[in-house]
């Protein structure tokens, strides 16, 4: 089905970047005005670069949306707000991934979310993409939908036929387990293109509910360099498996046999929520708009440090940084409740 075409890296000229507002209904309820702040900060930044598709759950939701995207001065101009309904709010994980051919062609590709091997009900959510396809939200694109469970969240492209993943993730028995390794690695040549997969074996963050979410972990910032989330606490859980992960992606070479630049992204101090469940900080989970990169902060002072480092691999690019501990409450953070589409 690739046919040439192929899943542009992250830092391609984008379109649009889509999110999901929250609402009552969600999991969110507890922090919801904490978090609707979050949100509404990832939109007026992402507005000041491109258009940004906004999935409502109902009238009363979109409203409430755009009464905190005026007053926090988002460029309505380029909001497009949408009714339809959903259960939770993470758009990498169920909206589409975008295919691309050489002569500029786009297809919009909608696979399966079964809530990360069945953990939550995700009913609505795995239909968002194609109700929103039916309103019109992305133009005259075509989208095809897939019979294979993918989140976006557990593959990171270098838009040069090149994919990251995790085994852990992929290989999940709740995700499809008709499957084998090759079998999967067939359907990502298929489907997005890719002529190499790198599967990574080592690396996880507690609290997290992905089974390793590569964009948690590691992420290409150009088709030579790599970003990875460190470690470097020996006493810390974390130390040994972010360490072998760390080997892992040194141990992968460029098309050209030359090695990956890699950047180690700082280690920020560990949370927990109420019920003393440690929560899933990662500075991997950074979003690259078209002239900017939207770099979750934890107020940490390893923020800033994240952020020079980032800085070096995004020469031309703003780096902005976006309070997010109210989104890792629920196990998520930045890039998990975005997902870009490409021009």
């Amino acid at each position: 089905m690739s046919a040439g075409f192929i899943m542009p890296a992250e830092w391609s000229p984008q379109a649009a970047v889509q999110i999901t507002w929250p609402h009552p209904d969600t999991d969110w309820a507890p922090r919801l005005a904490g978090v609707l702040e979050v949100f509404s900060r990832i939109v007026v930044e992402t507005s000041r670069h491109e258009d940004v598709l906004v999935a409502c759950h109902n009238s009363q939701v979109l409203a409430g949306c755009r009464r905190q995207l005026e007053k926090d001065g988002a460029d309505m101009a380029r909001c497009h707000l949408h009714v339809v309904p959903s259960n939770d709010s993470w758009t990498r994980d169920f909206g589409p991934i975008t295919v691309r051919h050489p002569d500029g062609r786009r297809k919009l590709l909608d696979f399966g979310f079964n809530a990360w091997g069945l953990k939550f009900p995700a009913d609505l959510d795995n239909q968002i993409t194609r109700r929103l396809h039916a309103l019109g939200a992305y133009g005259p694109l075509p989208l095809g939908i897939q019979g294979m469970i993918l989140e976006g969240g557990s593959i990171d492209s270098d838009g040069s036929g090149t994919i990251l993943t995790t085994s852990a993730c992929l290989l999940s028995p709740n995700r499809n387990p008709q499957w084998s390794r090759e079998e999967i690695t067939g359907q990502l040549c298929e489907l997005l293109g890719a002529e190499r997969i790198f599967w990574l074996q080592s690396g996880y963050l507690e609290g997290d509910d992905t089974d390793a979410h590569i964009d948690t972990l590691a992420r290409f910032c150009s088709t030579g360099t790599i970003a990875y989330q460190s470690c470097d606490d020996p006493v810390d859980t974390h130390f040994a498996p972010l360490q072998q992960m760390a080997a892992e992606l040194a141990s992968f070479s460029q098309e050209d046999g030359q090695p990956y630049h890699l950047i180690p992204l700082p280690w920020p101090q560990a949370r927990f929520d109420s019920t003393g469940t440690r929560l899933p900080l990662s500075y991997a989970n950074f979003l690259i708009l078209n002239n900017a990169v939207l770099l979750p902060g934890y107020e940490d002072p390893m923020d800033a440090v994240a952020a020079e480092r980032l800085a070096g691999a995004f020469p031309g690019r703003e780096i902005v940084i976006v309070p997010c501990l109210e989104l890792v409450h629920q196990h998520g953070s930045l890039h998990c409740v975005t997902m870009q589409i490409p021009a």
